[in-house]
């Protein structure tokens, strides 16, 4: 049975790639600032800014199945340097846009016979590293809100947060512009390499799936083995 599936974001990295697993047989919708090529997919595209644009004025359908928050930041910078603006920007992207939109989506959500939200965190929350305080902080707060709704709203729908590493998107081409930076951010990781946008996408495509219904409130790291393995 095709599933409505609300993809806040998802015009280009992770998010296309997303759409691009599910357009085939479920109802994608795609909230974003940019239609990116979406045009190449059978989704419905709605122009819409989180920072700025109320998702209840969309047309959305009444029942969700999925929802997906993908806006993010990369700002890594030495703490001294980081203004208390960076950090205000960084929440209000990463977590209050996030919190605004599925407050607003509540009763789509509770429509369905039992949702499946998606959230994104990093790797850097759970394993200190330098220059992340910002990104840390605002992703940290996404994880402690997916676990405090997912037991709020158990059984009625399900919460998980996927952690990842360094992943090859748009969000990312600072730090792999050319393929020395790549190289080097390769072997950082245990198996070698960083993440393609497509390896998160899976992972994002099976936990909207009833494949993963007896799974909720869980952080997943997808990131090459960098949170748990020291193989140096």
């Amino acid at each position: 049975m095709k599933k409505n599936i609300l993809l806040i974001g998802g015009s280009q990295g992770i998010g296309f790639e997303t759409a691009k697993l599910l357009h085939n047989s479920h109802n994608v919708i795609v909230a974003s600032r940019s239609k990116g090529k979406l045009d190449e997919l059978e989704v419905t595209h709605h122009e819409f800014d989180v920072t700025k644009d109320d998702i209840a004025d969309l047309d959305l359908p009444d029942k969700l199945d999925g929802l997906v928050y993908l806006p993010g930041t990369i700002n890594l910078k030495p703490f001294k340097m980081m203004k208390p603006a960076i950090f205000e920007e960084d929440f209000q992207l990463n977590f209050m846009g996030l919190v605004k939109t599925t407050q607003a989506l509540l009763k789509n959500l509770k429509n369905s016979d039992q949702a499946s939200l998606v959230y994104y965190s990093t790797v850097a929350v759970q394993t200190g590293m330098p220059f992340h305080t910002s990104v840390a902080a605002a992703k940290g707060a996404i994880e402690g809100f997916a676990r405090s709704l997912a037991a709020e709203y158990a059984p009625s729908f399900r919460v998980n947060v996927i952690a990842p590493s360094l992943t090859n998107t748009p969000l990312a081409e600072k730090l792999l512009g050319n393929e020395k930076k790549k190289e080097k951010m390769d072997e950082r990781h245990p198996l070698k390499r960083v993440g393609e946008a497509s390896d998160i996408a899976k992972i994002t495509a099976f936990l909207l799936s009833e494949d993963s219904s007896w799974i909720t409130g869980q952080v997943l790291g997808v990131d090459g083995g960098m949170s748990t393995l020291n193989v140096s």
